[in-house]
């Protein structure tokens, strides 16, 4: 599908917008890239008038369009070589994202942290030392750019000169809140503003919760630091669980309401959190695991590797049938494997190894933007 077709599939509002997502993904794994605009709002809005809507959505597009290049927001596709790979596995896959910044720290192995808004003193220390922790063992920092544990998160990776990726309720152009105008410039620096919305599209109330299954969605897991009840990161870390992530929780005070959503996922079996290294161990890492960057060839042989054919790749699912792990631990090993150079990425999130690199000959993942350029936004 060209790149209009699939803008104007973000035009669409909404749960159309999501079910569209949905339908999007099972329409182009059962019949390929031989997919239309008409078939996917055909089959997502049944008794729209196709044609209108298709015409609507073409001249929405190109308004984006125009809007995306005044302000250096560029438009990554599903099988564009910087879409985030564990993204692409979920249900409802965003057909399009839209970011400003780098792209390169989205295809890297990242962690989620969340937590309250009004967050306690606790609550902004600790999540700003996860996110530096994290940032110093080379793992990506994923948040929602929100006040409290959120901005500090970013602002703790920020500081340990780490990359942090935002994802937002509004258009990539804006925002929200005002306050984190500053603190959003750092992140293009180094990191990434994200969004499945459009440029100049306000943050809604509605919007907030859709986003939070792309927080998820890009990570391998979802740390949840300070919450209450009704807090909405537990929306979250349900979109976690749902999408096979890990959730882990930081424990708190049981002095005040503060903590009651935390710690109703550790009594449902989330990980404990005080350190980056219960994170990594919780992934199935050991704490003094090779971080990103390491050597290769001290690494051990990888005998589920053997498993795959030189030169064939491969979707999650059928990774899942070869290796007989389930989704979460193969994502883990996976990403680890990425770190390694040990497998390789390809367009459209399918994987394999090829001759040409250390250990078998893998080659590192392809980086960058899609046209080959450098991928500094």
């Amino acid at each position: 599908m060209d790149l209009q077709s699939v803008v104007a599939l973000s035009t669409l509002p909404g749960i159309c917008r999501i079910r569209a997502a949905a339908i999007f993904k099972e329409l182009r794994e059962h019949a390929g890239c031989a997919v239309t605009l008409d078939d996917v709002i055909r089959s997502s809005a049944p008794n729209a008038d196709v044609g209108l809507v298709t015409t609507e959505a073409r001249a929405a597009a190109e308004r984006l369009l125009e809007r995306a290049r005044s302000r250096g927001v560029a438009a990554v596709r599903w099988n564009d070589a910087g879409y985030p790979p564990l993204l692409g596995a979920i249900v409802d896959p965003p057909p399009l994202l839209w970011v400003r910044g780098r792209i390169l720290p989205l295809t890297r192995p990242a962690v989620a942290i969340v937590g309250s808004r009004a967050a306690s003193p606790y609550a902004i220390e600790v999540a700003t030392r996860l996110g530096s922790e994290l940032a110093e063992r080379g793992l990506v920092v994923v948040s929602g750019l929100a006040r409290g544990v959120d901005g500090a998160a970013h602002r703790g990776c920020l500081c340990a000169g780490g990359s942090t990726v935002a994802v937002l309720g509004s258009g990539p152009d804006i925002i929200y809140p005002s306050e984190h105008a500053e603190l959003a410039a750092s992140i293009c620096e180094n990191g990434t503003l994200l969004s499945e919305l459009g440029p100049g599209a306000p943050p809604l109330p509605a919007h907030f919760p859709l986003r939070n299954r792309l927080i998820s969605g890009i990570s391998m897991a979802v740390v949840v630091v300070e919450a209450s009840e009704k807090s909405g990161s537990l929306i979250t870390a349900r979109c976690a669980l749902e999408q096979g992530r890990d959730v882990m929780a930081v424990p708190g005070s049981v002095l005040s309401g503060r903590n009651r959503g935390s710690h109703a996922l550790l009594k449902d079996g989330a990980a404990v959190v005080e350190t980056a290294d219960d994170i990594l161990e919780g992934l199935g890492w050991p704490a003094g695991a090779p971080r990103p960057g390491s050597a290769a060839k001290s690494l051990p042989a990888e005998p589920l590797l053997d498993r795959l054919a030189i030169g064939e790749t491969y979707d999650l699912d059928t990774l899942v049938t070869i290796f007989g792990l389930p989704g979460p631990r193969l994502l883990a090993r996976i990403t680890e494997w990425e770190m390694r150079g040990r497998l390789v990425r390809f367009a459209g999130g399918r994987y394999g190894i090829t001759e040409a690199g250390p250990a078998r000959g893998l080659a590192a993942a392809p980086t960058g933007r899609p046209d080959g350029a450098d991928e500094q936004r």
